[in-house]
């Protein structure tokens, strides 16, 4: 099974789709002026808007690393993640604090899920 690639740059790929697998590049916000729970939405809706693209949605995501400049903001995110995730369906999930490429970015988030069944 080839590999699909969508949005693809010099240096990375939005997305890669594998045998059924969905590969998200690190989603950050668009917006960065906005708060944590600003840039945080902006990541879970670019995200949504990739895996609905790819057959796949937030109730396949099979693992999730989160990056967030300061531990501080934690709290702020998760309360935003929260809501977004569906009831039952968390995924395994990993939350680090990490120096991002601009200073004004406060979260990016990096996913992989399962396309539906066809």
């Amino acid at each position: 099974m080839a590999v699909q690639r969508f949005y693809v740059e010099k240096r990375w790929s939005d997305m890669a789709v594998h045998n059924g697998t969905v590969y998200l590049a690190g989603q950050t916000p668009d917006d960065r002026s906005q708060d944590m729970a600003g840039q945080t939405r902006q990541v879970l809706a670019h995200i949504d808007r990739l895996l609905a693209e790819a057959n796949s949605d937030k109730s396949l995501i099979l693992s999730c690393q989160i990056f967030i400049s300061d531990m501080k903001y934690f709290g702020e995110m998760n309360q935003v993640w929260d809501e977004w995730v569906p009831a039952g369906h968390a995924p395994p999930r990993a939350t680090v604090q990490a120096l991002l490429a601009d200073p004004a970015m406060l979260v990016e988030i990096v996913v992989v899920a399962a396309q539906r069944e066809s």
